[in-house]
């Protein structure tokens, strides 16, 4: 008995979906330029943890605006030495950005940022606020 061309399809598109479903639930899909985040709610505030490993504190810009914090980080090319050549150059510039909307307003005035070890720290206290941007320093 021949089988239908399509039976494969589907068969395909099944485990794709049952993939992506997975990945999503579990936190292992990741968009390609986009920072990995965990964000704990602690009652009184969030606290949001990213790891940039290889960037600088200078490398990092972090906005609060419209109830959405914003992390953005670039790591420019390492200038090249004065002799020789590579045989391989795998690290260059690179940027990564991630937007995480937050479920409850903040005081965006208390909020507080340390980069220690290549990992981001953000507190965020809970409370109402007004609807402007305001840069987050990193301590």
């Amino acid at each position: 008995m021949r089988q239908n061309p399509f039976d494969d399809l589907e068969e395909l598109l099944n485990r794709i979906s049952n993939q992506v479903e997975e990945g999503m639930m579990t936190g292992g899909l990741q968009v390609p330029g986009s920072v990995a985040v965990d964000v704990a709610d602690e009652g009184d505030e969030f606290v949001v943890t990213a790891d940039l490993p290889g960037y600088e504190t200078d490398d990092i810009e972090l906005t609060l605006s419209d109830g959405a914090l914003r992390l953005e980080a670039t790591r420019e090319d390492e200038t090249a030495f004065e002799e020789g050549e590579y045989v391989r150059r795998e690290r260059t510039s690179k940027s990564a950005n991630r937007r995480i909307r937050l479920p409850e307003p903040v005081d965006e005035e208390a909020v507080s940022a340390t980069f220690t070890n290549g990992v981001l720290t953000v507190t965020l206290p809970k409370e109402s606020g007004d609807d402007e941007s305001k840069r987050i320093d990193i301590e």
